[in-house]
């Protein structure tokens, strides 16, 4: 084999590494989103034999976590990994890290929905705010790891405007919740749960949109964390300083 053979050997392994990681993050996304699915369904249903597997199914993420960290850092001590490649493992680190708390933030609700099953279980009533926060956070954690998947920087940013929508529903939905309290004192003990639910819920949206910002990291090489959407495209569209 010459060494120009040799050479594009190892460049067509390192694709497949970098092919490997990416893939497994998505795997790991996939599961994520059953994850907070089968939460908000065992919350909803007052299902505690959902919310105990999910619960157990936390396990599984954390595995995920810790193995695709190894794998990252296997690559780096393994390859001279540069520029774009690069910022892959970097971005894929991270955006492991923000899938993990999404996961934890699952295991908080069906720990709380498992709980509640049978017993103090909040009325319909109390749980149509959080049940369609819920619908807007999955929606949104699923299109932020289609934005990873495609590596679609305007994608990116038209899901990580949704954040602003979640965060009015959320305080939408504190206002409705507490106004539930004030009527009748006896609610306070489940609505608080409820609460919870929806603080939980708005930080899931918080990681999905931490994502999108990795992927213009990726795409454009620009860190946009702590930055406004706004500021966001400008980075995207060449304009930022």
């Amino acid at each position: 084999m010459t060494t120009v053979d040799v050479g594009h050997h190892i460049v067509h392994r390192f694709d497949q590494e970098l092919q490997h990681i990416r893939d497994r993050v998505l795997a790991m996304g996939g599961l994520v989103e059953e994850q907070i699915a089968n939460a908000l369904k065992a919350l909803m249903e007052g299902n505690g034999e959902l919310g105990e597997a999910v619960v157990m199914g936390d396990c599984q993420v954390n595995a995920m976590e810790v193995s695709l960290d190894e794998e990252c850092t296997q690559i780096l001590a393994r390859r001279q990994a540069v520029a774009g490649d690069l910022r892959l493992i970097l971005a894929v680190a991270k955006t492991v890290t923000d899938l993990e708390r999404m996961g934890d933030e699952a295991e908080g609700i069906a720990r709380m929905a498992a709980r509640l099953a049978g017993t103090d279980q909040p009325s319909d009533r109390h749980l149509s705010g959080v049940e369609h926060l819920g619908d807007l956070v999955s929606r949104m954690v699923h299109e932020a790891l289609d934005a990873f998947a495609r590596l679609d920087v305007e994608a990116a940013i038209a899901t990580a405007q949704r954040d602003t929508k979640i965060d009015r529903e959320y305080d939408r939905t504190l206002r409705q919740l507490s106004t539930y309290m004030l009527e009748d004192p006896r609610n306070i003990s489940k609505v608080l749960n409820v609460c919870w639910s929806a603080r939980a819920l708005e930080r899931i949206g918080d990681h999905a949109k931490n994502i999108c910002e990795y992927v213009v990291y990726l795409v454009k090489g620009k860190d946009v964390r702590h930055t406004s959407v706004e500021q966001m495209e400008q980075v995207v569209k060449g304009r930022a300083r």
